[in-house]
């Protein structure tokens, strides 16, 4: 009896479309589940820049001259990142200013534990969880007066 190249095929499409399939979810879900902490820390990188810039534009003479410089420093930075949805729980408290000596510094520490909310973490054998982020995002900024 002949058997036919068709019939002793059956079922390899659908195992050659489940190891593409499963290649090509595991790129999407990390460009998916990368991006939105590297764009959250390059907003706080940016926030952070743009209040300390603004900071410079005060004048040094003019009465609580350090007290001025970081409350428009925090100010700036909380202006500068209200398009973060609730459900990322930022709030000012994140937000740190100093005014030591003429030296100027702001950061923001942001839990990345507050991300779980909005990106689901995969826990993978062997790799481990997915995205594998620090404890905390930071950015810092800093000038000499």
């Amino acid at each position: 009896m002949k058997t036919s190249l068709p019939n002793k095929q059956k079922g390899a499409a659908a195992i050659e479309f489940i190891a593409v399939f499963v290649i090509f979810f595991a790129v999407f879900y990390g460009m998916v589940s990368y991006s939105l902490p590297l764009l959250l820390l390059q907003s706080f990188n940016q926030a952070t820049a743009e209040a300390v810039r603004l900071s410079v534009a005060l004048d040094p003479n003019m009465a609580g001259y350090p007290a001025a410089v970081q409350n428009t420093a925090k100010a700036a930075v909380t202006n500068r990142l209200l398009w973060i949805p609730p459900a990322y729980n930022f709030n000012a408290n994140q937000i740190t200013t100093s005014f030591v000596g003429g030296l100027l510094s702001v950061q923001i520490n942001y839990p990345t534990a507050n991300l779980q909310a909005v990106i689901p973490f995969i826990v993978l054998p062997g790799i481990g969880t997915v995205p594998q982020l620090p404890v905390t995002l930071q950015a810092t900024s800093s000038l000499q007066f």
